[in-house]
C-alpha cells in the first residue's frame, strides 16, 4: 500500500489524500487533465467511482495504480486487519458461523467472520484464502458453491431419491 501510495504521489507530482474523491478528482482531471469533460457526481464533484476509473484506466498508469491501491486498502481493512480478531482463543483457529436466520431468502450465510466475501478472482484475494489451512493432514478444507451445499442439505433432509442419485452420480441438477 505504501509503495502504491508513493508511486501515485510521484506521478501526480505531490502528495494528496488519495482516499478523498474531491482531491483525487482535482489531481486526475485538473492537474493531469486525463479527460476533457469528466463525469461529475450529483453534487458537482468529479466522478472517481471505480467504474469511471476503469473506463479511463488505459489513459494513465496512475489510474491503474489508484485502482490497485483501493483494492489493497479494502482487502487490508476488511480481511487482514479484522480476521485475526475472530481467532478463537481456546483453539487458536478461525471459526465462522453458518445460519439461515439472518437471510430473508433462507440461504446459508457465513458470519463472525463472513468468509463468503473473500475475493477469489484477483491474486491478493487468493493470497488471503491461502492463509486458511486445515488443522492437520487428517482434515481438509472444502470450498463449495453455496447453492450446491443448500441443495445437498435439502436432498438429505427430504430424502428425495432423484436429488440424492443426481449428487451421487455427479449429475448437475440445475
Amino acid at each position: 500500500i505504501e509503495s502504491l501510495r508513493e508511486g501515485i504521489f510521484q506521478q501526480a507530482g505531490h502528495e494528496f489524500n488519495i482516499d478523498s474523491p474531491k482531491q483525487l478528482g482535482v489531481v486526475l482531471y485538473e492537474e493531469l487533465q486525463l479527460e476533457k469533460n469528466p463525469k461529475r457526481t450529483a453534487t458537482g464533484q468529479y466522478s472517481t467511482r471505480e467504474a469511471e476509473l476503469l473506463r479511463l484506466s488505459s489513459r494513465h498508469q496512475v489510474i491503474r495504480d489508484i485502482l490497485d491501491y483501493r483494492n489493497a486498502v479494502k482487502l487490508k481493512s476488511v480481511y487482514v486487519d479484522q480476521l485475526p480478531e475472530h481467532v478463537n482463543p481456546a483453539t487458536g483457529r478461525l471459526h465462522t458461523h453458518y445460519s439461515q436466520a439472518w437471510t430473508a431468502t433462507g440461504r446459508m450465510q457465513s458470519n463472525n467472520p463472513n468468509l463468503q466475501t473473500i475475493p477469489v478472482r484477483k491474486e491478493r484475494g487468493r493470497e488471503i484464502r491461502a492463509a486458511f489451512v486445515s488443522r492437520n493432514d487428517e482434515y481438509l478444507i472444502l470450498s463449495a458453491d453455496y447453492s450446491q451445499i443448500e441443495l445437498r442439505v435439502m436432498a438429505e433432509l427430504s430424502g428425495d431419491a432423484a436429488m440424492l442419485e443426481a449428487f451421487e452420480s455427479g449429475t448437475d441438477i440445475h
